[in-house]
């Protein structure tokens, strides 16, 4: 009697389980720009180029949901991981990395280590990163459009690589939800002067100082280059106080 093949069971991979291997950088920034393009297009790639957000833990928001941050922070994003020094649960700091901002996509020090990440690689992928550094910046604002931290550090990202017009798009959206943010506003000012738009710069440090904000780096920053002027003095007031008639004696 012949033996039978052993049959070989089929491995259902999740859906939402995300491939390991890199992304090509010119294939994805293709796909993102498509998605920003057209409306209807957004929905059909967004789980396609960057990932759906979905994840068996989370999505979290960092900035409302802090009681859950330890649990991750301890596990994955330590402090030799947001130093790119080594990674906690993976050989490298990629694999950490990526795993926290699946489980917060906003997560602002982690956007911040993993933009340092794919800068101190360059010109290569880190290979312990699913996909492409401009991803965690897409997810990210995917997940909460309202995060002007986030949308900052993407502007200093977009900066960084020398995308100016990319990144005065994103400044704009942060502008018009500043309102009177001092903090928002003061950083705007030192993003706009790291572009070189120092008129932008002084807009928005005049704004800044204007509520009280205390750093004087921007200030020091305009002042040393020769485009620092002091915010012109507001004019006095038209309105006349109502002066009010004292009391006549004859009714006394």
């Amino acid at each position: 009697m012949n033996a039978r093949p052993p049959v070989k069971k089929k491995v259902a991979v999740s859906q939402l389980e995300t491939p390991r291997r890199p992304v090509g950088i010119a294939r994805a920034i293709g796909l993102l720009v498509a998605m920003t393009a057209c409306t209807p297009a957004w929905s059909q790639l967004e789980g396609l180029a960057c990932g759906a957000l979905q994840s068996s833990y989370g999505p979290y928001d960092y900035r409302t949901d802090k009681p859950k941050l330890p649990v991750v922070e301890g596990a994955h994003f330590t402090a030799a991981v947001e130093a790119l020094i080594r990674g906690n649960t993976s050989l490298g700091p990629g694999g950490d990395l990526d795993y926290t901002l699946r489980v917060f996509p906003n997560h602002h020090r982690a956007l911040v280590s993993v933009m340092n990440y794919g800068e101190k690689v360059k010109p290569r992928l880190p290979r312990d990163l699913p996909r492409v550094v401009e991803c965690y910046f897409e997810r990210a604002l995917r997940f909460r459009p309202d995060d002007t931290v986030a949308r900052m550090i993407y502007a200093t990202y977009l900066v960084k690589n020398k995308r100016e017009p990319d990144a005065s798009r994103q400044l704009e959206q942060v502008a018009a939800a500043a309102n009177d943010n001092a903090f928002t506003l003061y950083n705007l000012g030192l993003i706009y002067f790291d572009m070189k738009n120092y008129e932008k710069a002084l807009e928005f440090g005049h704004k800044a100082y204007g509520l009280g904000f205390g750093s004087t780096e921007l200030r020091d920053q305009l002042k040393k280059i020769g485009k620092w002027s002091e915010p012109e003095p507001k004019p006095p007031s038209t309105d006349t106080p109502e002066v009010k008639p004292e009391p006549s004696d004859e009714k006394r």
